[in-house]
């Protein structure tokens, strides 16, 4: 596993160089990271005042401090980034001044400090003229959801977004090193996507062992979602050119996650194990930022589930049910995940003499066992959702600013044919369920 480590150390070194601290010490790197940005900062921070926060903040605030930075501080998001959230931290932002903003939290708190920066920076004016929108809709973060429209309005006005420092708490989405935000509307329950360049974190850090006093539900819910993450990538990115490199990354990334995990899961307080996880779903964020897309089917419906669970949580519930969706386009991908759960202990058969859908389905089992042994749900009535919980995913499919998911699945769908009706339906309805054998 050490030798593992190493290499996921070595990608991230070659990925982001010198603008990520990952490690013991990596806090102490936030005040040299933000002194060449400006002279104030507004920090946003999760679980503000709460104990097992308060150590890391004075860390990170005592670094700001010595490189003579002033700065505010402010409580970041609630799980899932609510819209109300992201309004508040642009208001505060924008009051503030400041000439950056410093997210301390999980990956809701820095995506609401991403999408907050893009709010303060351009004008509702600005942006009705470069995206053609509404007046009503040009002072709302509405415009900006999908692929590309930021950097639109960055080009249109000539100006970058405010530049956002992230500092990850929590070994799970990744968002520290990546160009996505995702932010919920808590009246619908439903969460949509930014994907765009100009949103990229300035810097980052992420000292591992923050996550050693964080809960058991937490830990698990963030290493699935890495795989969540790698998964869904390579899947859809079968007939890409880099897919062997890829495939590389997502094995190093399963493999560091599911020992990590294992670990944990006998003693929350393993050092080396919280070490796997971090550098784990680090590695995850490089396959999701270096495939041809992004990720697709089990993101895409986790976000209509914000109301009943955790994102990772329920990208892990809906990931074996795709798996065998998509078994005949992914071969090659399954026989790399099967070998990761064989050594694992969850696939007792002879990988060697599994080919197409038998395949899919042995990995879809060992996915299932896995987080069984977690303590997961793996169904969607056990997780609490209703019909009207399919019905919104289903709905949500057919959304014009979601239709990157359905294009970044390894047989693509598309919705005016009537794909999500004939695919996306029954293979749901497994997961409700928990029959393997009603996905298409």
């Amino acid at each position: 596993m050490k030798e593992l480590m190493e290499r996921a150390r070595k990608i991230l070194v070659e990925w982001k160089g010198s603008l990520y601290a990952f490690g013991d010490g990596a806090l102490k790197k936030v005040g040299p990271f933000a002194k060449p940005l400006g002279k104030k900062a507004l920090l946003a921070v999760a679980d503000l005042g709460q104990p097992w926060v308060e150590p890391f903040r004075r860390e990170m605030e005592t670094s700001l401090k010595e490189q003579g930075l002033a700065f505010q501080t402010i409580l970041g998001a609630a799980p899932n980034a609510p819209r109300e959230d992201l309004y508040r931290i642009a208001l505060q932002l924008s009051r503030s001044k400041a000439d950056m903003i410093i997210a301390l939290g999980g990956g809701s708190t820095i995506d609401a400090a991403k999408a907050a920066a893009v709010l303060v920076t351009y004008s509702p004016e600005e942006v009705q003229k470069a995206l053609g929108v509404s007046e009503a809709m040009a002072g709302t973060i509405e415009p900006y959801f999908g692929v590309g429209n930021v950097t639109k309005v960055k080009e249109a006005v000539g100006r970058p977004v405010l530049p956002n420092i992230a500092v990850m708490t929590a070994a799970s989405s990744a968002a520290h090193l990546t160009k996505g935000s995702n932010i919920t509307d808590p009246l619908t329950s439903q969460k949509k996507l930014i994907v765009d360049e100009a949103i990229y974190p300035a810097a980052a850090a992420f000292d591992y062992s923050v996550t050693l006093n964080a809960p058991k539900s937490l830990t698990v819910d963030g290493g699935l979602d890495g795989i969540a993450h790698v998964w869904e990538v390579l899947t859809g990115a079968t007939s890409y050119p880099q897919y062997s490199r890829l495939k590389e990354v997502t094995e190093i990334s399963m493999r560091l996650v599911v020992w990590g995990l294992q670990r944990v899961n006998r003693d929350p307080k393993d050092k080396e194990a919280r070490m796997a996880l971090g550098l784990g779903t680090d590695a995850a964020g490089y396959v999701l930022m270096h495939g041809p897309g992004g990720t697709h089917g089990p993101h895409l419906g986790s976000f209509s589930l914000v109301d009943l669970m955790s994102h990772g949580r329920a990208c892990a519930l809906l990931n074996p049910y795709y798996t065998v969706l998509f078994a005949a386009a992914t071969q090659d991908s399954l026989k790399m995940a099967a070998s990761v759960f064989k050594d694992a202990g969850y696939i007792s058969q002879d990988i060697t003499k599994l080919s197409g859908r038998d395949l899919g389905m042995a990995v879809a089992k060992a996915m299932i066992t896995f987080w069984k042994e977690l303590g997961f749900p793996t169904t969607l009535k056990e997780a609490g959702a209703t019909e009207a919980h399919l019905q919104r995913m289903l709905h949500a499919a057919k959304n014009p600013q979601l239709k990157m998911k359905l294009q970044q699945m390894p047989a693509p769908m598309d919705a005016e044919k009537g794909d999500v009706d004939r695919l996306m339906r029954p293979t749901l309805e497994a997961a409700f369920s928990g029959d393997l054998e009603r996905v298409p």
